[in-house]
């Protein structure tokens, strides 16, 4: 079944990573086994501090949840060998009667073709002028005629050639073939065997009949088949030996991939208007045949949002995607879905505040290790609670998942704040917890570092303030601002590229060189886009 992908926002940071985690490990606990955390960007070294601590590995990563070919539900039929008979790639195509081709591999399984209903049937036709094997291997002929060779030349002939004769009755009394360039057909006729075997023609097919003692003794290069089957059925046999490889359509082949967009394959599906087309991975090798009805209903990739519900801080591709669920702490925002769904927005500071509620209501307790760094994300997003974002519910919510953990709150959020960021370039400290908004016409680009020492990070002003002007070009954004956040001195310095009136009415401050500090001020949710909302509207 296909995964039903749990993702927090882009730029993760710890809430939204361990909640995607948390809530796939309760579904799949309640049996939903399909559900899989997945995480949109880079796990920020404060993350993996938390992971590696409680001994988690990141969740995988997804760049995107646009259909793909691989959405599509399209044909996989058997992927045969250009030697393989042309017999039985018809019984495989009737085996399955939706198949409209089957690929072909070369030995390593990449495309070397597609042979079609069309092209075999094409190949009959022709052979209404042309009665002739030309190089067919001995193998193809007796794996087609269940045949066995049953004299010494034969064990000689690797391929059979020659114009396939159907010799007639004795009573003719007359050769309907001469020379070694024939495949001879026939049955309890003597005479004709006899004709053939000194004639030396290429390869004697004896149908239901065996070959006379007197007849073993005539010495001939011709290779002699047995078949149970009737001449007439052999005649028409015979010529589904040939190898597929030399019928089949290698030519003006267009082919798609996995990881191809299905609208950008429609619209080419319906440019070229071919029957069919190969799928291929990642690597060239084939994996299945597509055609246009394929592209009427497409699979949807799922998904259940955490720690947001903003189309702009989301997956890409979001639009195409079934939302099944979102789960967040965060103000509504443009996110639209075709069905009603699950929605649990709650006033916490923490997303996993009301994952471990949703814990409750399911009667389970998550596992010691998850319930340490579901603990650690309660307090990296309520600042070691003294986010005004914080409530009691986070604070009681934290305490119990560390009694299950067996860890102290206190000496978790130390090891969380005091992470050195000092090897980190500018621009990695700027995208690691980074989000873009939309208010009223304005475009506002807002980071948050959070720490312990914020006197060592404003020494690097100048840094960030380079990066934030390349990001205000690159997004046409109003204002772009890092907000630092002191946990021991309980506000946030912001730094900021914009309008210096901006910051002034909006926080009350008087700005100066692109700085202000922002007493108890915490929370960029709660407190600064609030603030921003008021003075644009």
């Amino acid at each position: 079944m296909d995964p039903i992908y749990v993702t927090g926002h882009r730029n993760p940071d710890t809430d939204s990573i361990v909640a995607a985690i948390a809530y796939a490990s309760l579904r799949n606990a309640l049996g939903d086994r399909e559900y899989m955390a997945a995480c949109l960007g880079r796990v920020s070294d404060e993350t993996q501090l938390i992971l590696n601590h409680f001994g988690f590995t990141p969740p995988p990563l997804i760049t995107n949840v646009y259909t793909q070919v691989q959405d599509l539900g399209f044909d996989r039929p058997p992927i045969l060998s250009a030697a393989v008979t042309v017999e039985r790639a018809w019984n495989e195509l009737q085996a399955r009667k939706e198949l409209r081709a089957i690929p072909i591999a070369n030995d390593d399984g990449t495309l070397w073709g597609i042979i079609s209903r069309e092209d075999i049937a094409s190949y009959n036709m022709e052979l209404n002028n042309s009665c002739v094997l030309d190089k067919v291997p001995l193998f193809n002929v007796m794996s087609v005629l269940e045949g066995k060779v049953i004299n010494d030349a034969g064990e000689y002939l690797d391929t059979v050639s020659g114009e396939v004769v159907l010799a007639i009755p004795e009573s003719r009394g007359e050769t309907v073939f001469s020379g070694s360039n024939c495949v001879v057909i026939c049955g309890n006729q003597p005479d004709m065997i006899r004709q053939a075997l000194e004639q030396n023609v290429n390869c004697l097919i004896l149908c239901r009949t065996e070959l006379a003692p007197e007849l073993r003794e005539i010495e001939t290069s011709t290779c002699i088949i047995y078949t149970p089957f009737d001449a007439y059925k052999t005649t028409r046999l015979i010529f589904q030996s040939t190898p597929i490889g030399r019928i089949c359509t290698t030519k003006d082949l267009v082919c798609f991939h996995l990881e191809d967009r299905a609208d950008h394959v429609k619209e080419m599906v319906w440019k070229i208007r071919k029957p069919c087309y190969p799928i291929l991975d990642e690597n060239e090798k084939i994996v299945g045949i597509l055609t246009r009805y394929h592209l009427l209903r497409p699979r949807r990739k799922r998904v259940v949002l955490v720690d947001h519900n903003e189309a702009s801080q989301s997956v890409p591709g979001l639009e195409e995607a079934e939302i099944l669920e979102i789960i967040d702490h965060h103000r509504l925002a443009d996110i639209q879905t075709n069905n009603p769904i699950f929605v649990r927005n709650e006033p916490v500071g923490s997303t996993n505040t009301i994952i471990a509620s949703m814990f409750q209501d399911k009667g389970l307790i998550p596992s010691e290790k998850l319930a340490g760094m579901m603990a650690a994300a309660i307090l990296s997003d309520t600042v070691m609670f003294k986010s005004p974002t914080c409530t009691v519910r986070d604070i009681r919510t934290a305490e119990r998942m560390a009694r299950i953990a067996n860890v102290s709150l206190d000496e978790l959020g130390k090891k969380i704040f005091s992470e050195s960021v000092g090897r980190k370039t500018a621009d990695e400290l700027l995208y690691t917890d980074y989000k873009e908004f939309h208010i009223a016409g304005h475009e506002l680009a807002i980071s948050q570092i959070t720490c312990l020492d914020s006197a060592s990070i404003l020494s690097r002003k100048a840094e960030f303030l380079q990066h934030m002007k390349a990001i205000s070009d690159k997004t046409n954004a109003s204002l772009v601002i890092l907000m630092l956040t002191d946990v021991l001195l309980e506000g946030s310095y912001l730094l900021y590229v914009g309008d210096d009136d901006i910051i002034s009415q909006a926080f009350g401050v008087s700005s100066k060189d692109n700085e202000v500090f922002l007493p108890n001020v915490m929370s960029r949710k709660k407190q600064v886009i609030p603030s921003l909302s008021a003075l644009w509207g």
